[in-house]
C-alpha cells in the first residue's frame, strides 16, 4: 500500500472492540466512532529493520492504518480520538469506496484531498525515521518548514495565519456590503492592519 516496500507490509486487522475494551471508552464514545467507522486494518510497520534507514531518536517505528469509513463525511473528532487513542506514530489511510486520503496527527489532524485509491501514495524521504516522519507530516500537511523553524513553529504559524486570513475574509465581505461611509473605512482600516500583522507572522 502507498508504494511502501513489501517488507513492511502487514495484514491485521484492529477489532474496535478490542480498543473499546482496551481504552474503557464509554458507550456515546463508542456510538460516535461507530457511526463514521466500519473496520481498521494495520496494514504496514516502517521500522529500521524493515527498510534501509538508521532508528532516529525519538522515532523508532511508525505505522499505516487503514480506516474504513461508512461514508465520506465524517466526524474529524472521530479520527483524532483514534490518534490518541493508539500509542503508536501512525498514518491513516480514510477509505470510502473507491476513494481515500491520508491522514495524520500531529499538534492538529491533517488530510490530504480525496483520491482514487490507487493513486495515493507515501514518499520515505530522510536518512533516518525521525526525519522521514517529519517529511511525512510534511507531506500529508502540504505545507513547508521556512528557514529557523521546527516543524512545530511552523505548525503553530500556519494555524495563526490561517485564522488570520478567516478573519480578513469574513471583513473583507462585510466592507464589501457595507453602505455607510464610516463604517466602510473602518473596516478597511481594521482590514489593512491584520494584513501588516498576517504579514509579520
Amino acid at each position: 500500500m502507498l508504494g511502501l516496500p513489501k517488507e513492511t507490509e502487514l495484514n491485521k486487522q484492529l477489532p474496535k472492540s478490542a480498543i473499546y475494551a482496551k481504552f474503557q471508552m464509554n458507550r456515546t464514545a463508542k456510538e460516535k466512532m461507530d457511526r463514521d467507522i466500519s473496520r481498521i486494518y494495520i496494514v504496514n510497520e516502517v521500522s529500521a529493520s524493515k527498510v534501509n534507514l538508521s532508528v532516529g531518536t525519538e522515532i523508532k517505528s511508525f505505522f499505516v492504518l487503514s480506516v474504513i469509513l461508512k461514508h465520506k463525511k465524517f466526524d474529524e473528532k472521530n479520527i483524532i480520538a483514534l490518534s490518541k487513542l493508539i500509542p503508536q506514530n501512525m498514518v491513516m489511510v480514510l477509505e470510502y469506496e473507491e476513494e481515500a486520503k491520508l491522514a495524520v496527527y500531529h499538534a492538529k489532524l491533517m488530510q490530504t484531498e480525496w483520491l482514487p485509491k490507487e493513486s495515493l501514495s507515501l514518499e520515505l524521504k530522510g536518512l533516518d525515521l525521525d526525519s522521514v516522519w517529519e517529511n511525512i507530516i510534511i507531506q500529508i500537511g502540504n505545507f513547508t518548514v521556512e528557514q529557523g523553524n521546527s516543524l512545530d513553529e511552523q505548525i503553530s504559524k500556519n494555524e495563526q495565519r490561517e485564522k488570520l486570513q478567516k478573519k480578513i475574509d469574513k471583513l473583507e465581505r462585510l466592507a464589501r456590503v457595507e453602505k455607510q461611509p464610516k463604517k466602510k473605512f473602518e473596516l478597511v482600516s481594521r482590514i489593512r492592519d491584520m494584513e501588516k500583522e498576517l504579514n509579520k507572522i
